[in-house]
């Protein structure tokens, strides 16, 4: 699992990730304005699942579907699906850059945090891709979450440091452009509607598709 965070491994088989815990209400209330009253949500890169967890709880007329590549991230998952709401789904071995490894499935909403700029820009490639596949036309929604570079904005220095660290660990990591993201939802048929300002320097990224 790629993961810049601490976990904490909870007696169930679960871990918990404390950045989650802090900025679940905030994204909460994005996508409470945003999501249908009731349909499906594909997470991408769900983690640890306290996003999943905490948004199905909170949202009981929608179906959620966490998923990630990573076996240790889906175990975590599994065990906070025993123990959470009838609506959050067993998790799905999806990886963005795989298409063999993509549902066939229609959604409402596809929901994916922190994964842009901890994994390479293929994957952020695969991920436009799949939404663009997935999501209900008209009116779908795609919702980010994350820090991003913007050309209008001066880099935060706290971002500027994030960054540097990212590339260190593996050069293909980094903050990506907010204009590259939104230019290449959109050759996927998904238009740019909404940016959120959150706390910490990170971004709401909101998408519709066409």
């Amino acid at each position: 699992m790629q993961t810049l965070d601490t976990l904490a491994a909870l007696p169930d088989g679960a871990l918990s990730s404390p950045a989650a815990q802090r900025n679940s209400g905030v994204i909460l209330g994005v996508l409470k304005a945003h999501l249908p009253v009731r349909g499906r949500v594909l997470e991408i890169a769900a983690g640890s699942g306290d996003h999943a967890l905490a948004f199905a709880s909170a949202l009981p007329s929608l179906e959620w579907t966490p998923s990630d590549p990573s076996q240790e991230a889906r175990a975590s998952i599994s065990a906070w699906v025993r123990a959470g709401p009838s609506n959050l789904c067993a998790p799905l071995a999806l990886d963005a850059a795989d298409p063999e490894t993509w549902p066939q499935d229609r959604f409402d909403a596809v929901y994916c945090a922190n994964m842009t700029h901890i994994s390479p820009w293929s994957a952020t490639e695969g991920l436009m891709d799949l939404a663009g596949r997935v999501l209900r036309r008209p009116g779908g929604l795609l919702a980010l979450y994350g820090p991003y570079r913007e050309a209008e904005v001066a880099l935060a220095e706290s971002n500027a440091a994030f960054d540097e660290s990212l590339k260190a660990r593996d050069p293909a990591w980094g903050l990506r452009d907010r204009e590259a993201v939104e230019a290449l939802a959109r050759s996927h048929g998904l238009a740019a509607t909404r940016r959120v300002q959150m706390p910490a320097n990170n971004l709401m990224l909101l998408f519709r598709s066409a």
